[in-house]
């Protein structure tokens, strides 16, 4: 190469270089103009983080297929069959606190859930606005409170990992014990709507096992039963129908 081509590269090799950089403060200058901001009429996107300035994850937006595991003690949740598409909610530790989730039934193509909780700390949900509806009659609307031990739902999930590879008997054992323990929580109260139209609220002891129940049933009359641990009714206002 002789030397006025090599001048030649070293100058188109400059120019790229400075058309680079002003192309750069430009856009810089841009951003800092409108404060950081973009607006777009429309976007198509798989998902969206909400992060703090520091990086730290705290919502989640997302499609079915990019969707965020969840997140306990800063582990993982195993979910081999993905999670639904929604929004996600992640505490100041990282850990997942609720969201909101939404997808088709499982058993058929009509049926369709629609679910808003929220989480207690290093566990599962506490509190449910669901609308719950299947295929198959399943049919809920309404509010749910369940109960969740104080223990690290990571370590539930270890627990379950390490028992699934246990003979059947004493995984079944296992998982009494478990659920001796208290450790997969329970539903305590249900307020809503029946496929019927019947309203019902449900109130449960600690192990899940309603024990009163008060409804209205679609004709307009009203009812409340005290029930057993085996769910016969004890007694009833208005008496036996």
């Amino acid at each position: 190469m002789d030397a006025k081509l090599a001048r030649d590269v070293r100058f188109l090799k400059l120019y790229a270089l400075t058309m680079t950089l002003v192309g750069a403060a430009a856009i810089t200058v841009a951003f800092a103009a409108q404060g950081g901001k973009q607006r777009f009429d429309e976007i198509d996107v798989g998902r969206i983080n909400i992060v703090e300035s520091d990086g730290k994850l705290r919502m989640v937006i997302s499609n079915r297929e990019r969707q965020h595991p969840g997140q306990v003690d800063g582990k993982l949740m195993p979910r081999p069959d993905g999670r639904p598409p929604g929004m996600l909610f992640f505490d100041h530790h990282g850990d997942e606190c609720g969201g909101l989730v939404f997808d088709e039934d499982e058993n058929g193509s009509k049926g369709h859930f629609v679910s808003l909780t929220m989480d207690k700390a290093r566990q599962d949900q506490t509190i449910g606005i669901q609308h719950l509806e299947g295929d198959d009659g399943q049919y809920f609307a309404g509010l749910v409170i369940w109960d969740r031990p104080d223990s690290s739902l990571a370590d539930l999930v270890e627990e379950m990992q390490a028992i699934e590879g246990l003979p059947a008997e004493e995984r079944k054992s296992a998982l009494a014990e478990m659920e001796e323990r208290g450790e997969f929580g329970k539903v305590r109260i249900a307020v809503g709507k029946r496929r019927d139209k019947a309203s019902e609220i449900a109130l449960s002891d600690a192990r899940g096992r309603t024990r009163i129940r008060i409804s209205v049933d679609p004709s307009g009359n009203p009812r409340i039963e005290l029930l057993d641990e085996a769910g016969k009714t004890i007694c009833a206002l208005p008496g036996a129908k």
